[in-house]
């Protein structure tokens, strides 16, 4: 009779294991079934469908931080062209700034403000100067956020009678807006804008 109640009992062990065995098996398979129906959504929610000369071809809209880099360097390239690319027309360079100060805060104002000040425009002006500038390189660090930057670029400035070549170096960092505007088209900000360096290194005469 004992025999039979040990007999029982180790049945009953057994069927509680294997009831906690398929409970824990089908909480997994339930699980697994959920991440995989997300990762179906997700996928489906970035495909895009284009309607191109009557044709609907399948893009793939990939992630935003995939191109964070891109973006960046772009936000950062834009800025630095619009500040600095100047004509000796005071409503031309007034419209190009205005276009830079929109991709940063007060740091790039005040900097304006004080070359402004110190009669920086207006020389250009005088001397009917044209001020080119194209970016070298800019080095990101996307360690931490803000993203900090460090832009080297070169400066020319073409007179009628000679070019004057000068190193720019500046440093900032970018936060995101997460909203895009006309006006920023990246969603980006400049912060803490410094100019490191803007020297002659080179001046060369113009022939006729």
């Amino acid at each position: 009779m004992f025999q039979q109640f040990k007999n029982i009992d180790t049945a009953f062990k057994h069927i509680k294991l294997f009831s906690i065995f398929l409970l824990l098996a089908n909480m997994v398979t339930l699980c697994f079934c959920i991440y995989k129906s997300y990762d179906i959504v997700n996928k489906a929610q970035n495909r895009v469908h284009i309607l191109y000369n009557g044709k609907v071809l399948e893009a793939i809209a990939s992630d935003r931080k995939t191109n964070l880099p891109v973006e960046l360097r772009d936000h950062i390239r834009t800025f630095h062209e619009d500040f600095f690319t100047l004509v000796p027309d005071d409503k031309q360079i007034d419209a190009t700034v205005t276009k830079a100060l929109y991709l940063a805060d007060g740091s790039a104002k005040s900097a304006y403000d004080n070359l402004k000040e110190a009669g920086y425009f207006n020389n250009l002006i005088s001397g009917n100067i044209n001020q080119q500038v194209n970016i070298d390189s800019i080095r990101l660090d996307l360690d931490t956020y803000p993203y900090g930057f460090t832009c080297y670029a070169t400066e020319k400035l073409v007179r009628a009678s000679s070019t004057v070549t000068r190193k720019l170096i500046t440093k900032g960092k970018v936060s995101d807006l997460k909203t895009e505007t006309d006006n920023n088209p990246h969603g980006f900000l400049i912060q803490g804008w410094e100019i490191l360096q803007n020297n002659d290194e080179q001046e060369k005469k113009n022939t006729p």
